[in-house]
């Protein structure tokens, strides 16, 4: 008989290491199937909240956010390649270009919530925007990617139009923030305990297990 966790996943869809932390994360639930039943929630994050709609060279912002030289980046960049095929997850960083405002897509990932379809919104997300070079912050990508993981278009343009669940996303965020959450990834087990940063799927698969042990003699 499995044992449930719960699992709120705090990221951004333009930061590396939440997609090597998701993509980690998401094979540790695979592993455990039948043995820890996961109920898995990504929570919204924004790197950039004020990132204008253009968006900024990828390499000059890291370059001004973070202080490094272009070669810095470029080992950072090679670093997180390696790590990405290490586990199944391809980056191409020539590619992805720009860093680009991410709240729009965050809305439509709270939305995909409510109909069952985030987890799968989530991973089209990264993939399009670190392999494909896709913008996470155009409405036609984002209700291309939408439809291509069963949601309805039609529906998800709206979302993206009216500016809905704008609030509740707000909410989200001020409320990690206020619990201390200042960079991501950062796993909530059970709304207790907090692992920051990407880890390993190994890592990950005992966090999980021991999380099923206190929930099962709570």
């Amino acid at each position: 008989m499995s044992r449930a966790v719960k699992i709120d996943f705090v990221s951004d869809v333009v930061c590396p290491w939440c997609a090597l932390g998701a993509t980690a994360l998401e094979q540790a639930i695979k592993n455990l199937a039948g043995e820890v039943d996961v109920e898995l929630t990504y929570k919204p994050f924004e790197l950039n909240p004020d990132m204008p709609a253009e968006g900024e060279h990828a390499i000059e912002h890291m370059m001004r956010k973070y202080g490094r030289s272009a070669e810095q980046v470029a080992d950072r960049n090679a670093m997180i390649i390696e790590r990405g095929e290490q586990i199944g997850f391809h980056f191409d960083l020539e590619k992805r270009s720009h860093f680009h405002n991410t709240f729009d897509a965050h809305r439509l990932l709270f939305w995909a919530a409510t109909q069952g379809r985030q987890r799968e919104l989530k991973q089209a997300l990264l993939k399009a925007y670190f392999t494909d070079g896709m913008n996470p912050n155009d409405h036609a990508t984002l209700v291309m990617l939408a439809g291509a993981v069963g949601l309805d278009s039609e529906r998800a343009q709206e979302v993206l139009a009216n500016a809905e669940f704008s609030q509740a996303v707000r909410e989200l965020e001020r409320f990690y923030q206020q619990r201390g959450i200042d960079s991501v990834p950062a796993m909530v087990i059970d709304d207790k305990q907090v692992i920051p940063g990407s880890q390993s799927v190994a890592y990950y698969q005992q966090a999980l297990r021991q999380a099923a042990q206190i929930a099962a003699h709570a």
